[in-house]
């Protein structure tokens, strides 16, 4: 969807830069510029795709989507960016790249670039109190609570998600509070804050609301003023909460199974492509394109939208959770993988994951439609993904860089295939 053009950033032309994730725009009050390393303009090697396909074929069958939309880009080597399968289980119309999706928890990251734009440009003070922007959330005051507390997950507020994820699935139609939403996250208990990472839907929908009151702007406004018009994101947006699908032109359909004895029946996915925005709001509740995800990801672990240089947004990660890899951290609403940046999370329909490099603008989105099992399988596709596409050779005249992952393709490969969701025949009728 096209982007209104009276806000103050201008989106630059955006036509050529479908491989290179080029991205520019400007205006008259300021100017943007970023420059992403050069892409090689050709598509990756026939036997990386081939791995590549396969890894998303596993993810597929064992995740019970019926279709995927990826994009690979390996400046020094070429780009893979590909629509796989079907809307339907049987006789849906063929997925392709130009259809929106909603990205899920990549949202996160957005809400996180609003909070430092606002602070960079000295509207609001990261380390302000949570309670002096938010009403009803007394405790947070108290207890020092503060929005790059928010941003970062290190508020220890709770996770709504268990709460409500049937009210999503069986009232899709139905518009939230964004306080009433983060209340049932907020209810539960509380873990230490400011030390320790929680993966919390409460803390960026506060963050949100936060924001808006912060700026008298929508998050909506927020998002288009600060993220997408300056990256010439033209399909990227914060819907309005108006129940719809994830776009007004091609979409991809979005999915659940519904649980039976023994498992899910596979046979017979429930579409939730229409959704109210409102469930996920500053959390997850942004829709995309692939490419625009993919210069979204990779302009984003650069932190290309920082106008100040400190304090470094990814500087100080924690750990993801209790015994996780050394590898594998959180900060600024986003995961540390290695030495990429990006998030993955799902929404009622979708589950999403977008990485990159910052150091050599290595990228890899990825989107299934279906969100049955949460986020796992899009997360462990798009690093397999990684692995695979990170050994890709050098085109002619260009060299390898020096990247490596701390995980192999195979890991994953075989991890997503002994998870697989089990499909099992709903009871006969009576």
């Amino acid at each position: 969807m096209q982007l209104l053009s009276s806000r103050r950033w201008r989106a630059a032309t955006a036509t050529a830069a479908v491989l290179a994730l080029a991205l520019t725009g400007c205006s008259s009050e300021e100017s943007f510029s970023y420059t992403p390393p050069a892409q090689v303009d050709g598509a990756l090697p026939d036997d990386t795709v081939a791995a590549m396909q396969a890894a998303v074929d596993n993810a597929l069958v064992a995740s019970g989507a019926t279709g995927a939309i990826v994009g690979v880009w390996a400046p020094w080597s070429g780009s893979w960016v590909a629509g796989i399968g079907t809307q339907d289980r049987e006789g849906g119309a063929e997925v392709s790249t130009d259809m929106s999706f909603r990205i899920a928890d990549v949202t996160r990251l957005m809400t996180c670039d609003v909070l430092y734009a606002l602070a960079d440009r000295d509207v609001v003070e990261l380390d302000a109190n949570v309670a002096d922007y938010v009403s009803g959330v007394a405790d947070m005051r108290d207890e020092g609570i503060t929005l790059l507390d928010l941003c970062n997950g290190t508020s220890g507020a709770g996770s709504s998600e268990g709460t409500v994820k049937s009210a999503w699935l069986n009232t899709p139609d139905r518009v939230w509070s964004p306080l009433e939403l983060a209340g049932f996250g907020l209810a539960r208990e509380r873990v230490a804050p400011h030390t320790t990472f929680r993966d919390s839907d409460a803390g960026y929908l506060l963050l949100g609301l936060a924001l808006e009151r912060a700026s008298g702007m929508t998050a909506s406004e927020l998002i288009a003023e600060y993220v997408t018009e300056p990256l010439g994101l033209p399909d990227t947006s914060l819907p309005s909460p108006t129940p719809a699908p994830p776009g007004t032109g091609a979409v991809l359909n979005g999915h659940f199974l519904n649980a039976v004895e023994g498992g899910f029946d596979c046979a017979a996915p429930v579409d939730i492509t229409k959704l109210s925005s409102s469930s996920g709001f500053t959390d997850s509740g942004v829709v995309s394109t692939i490419t625009d995800l993919g210069r979204y990801a990779q302009a984003e672990a650069q932190q290309a939208l920082r106008t100040k240089e400190k304090p470094d947004r990814f500087g100080e990660p924690l750990p993801a959770a209790d015994g996780a890899d050394s590898w594998f951290q959180a900060t600024g609403g986003a995961y540390l993988v290695g030495s990429m940046i990006g998030q993955h999370g799902w929404t009622p329909g979708y589950a999403t994951a977008a990485y990159s490099d910052p150091a050599t603008g290595f990228t890899v989105a990825v989107v299934l439609n279906d969100s049955t099992a949460g986020a796992q399988f899009a997360q462990q596709l798009s690093w397999e993904l990684a692995a695979i596409a990170s050994k890709a050779p050098a085109a002619a005249g260009q060299t390898a860089p020096e990247f490596g992952l701390p995980f192999t393709a195979e890991q994953y490969h075989q991890a997503i295939a002994d998870t697989a969701i089990p499909c099992v025949a709903p009871p006969a009728a009576e």
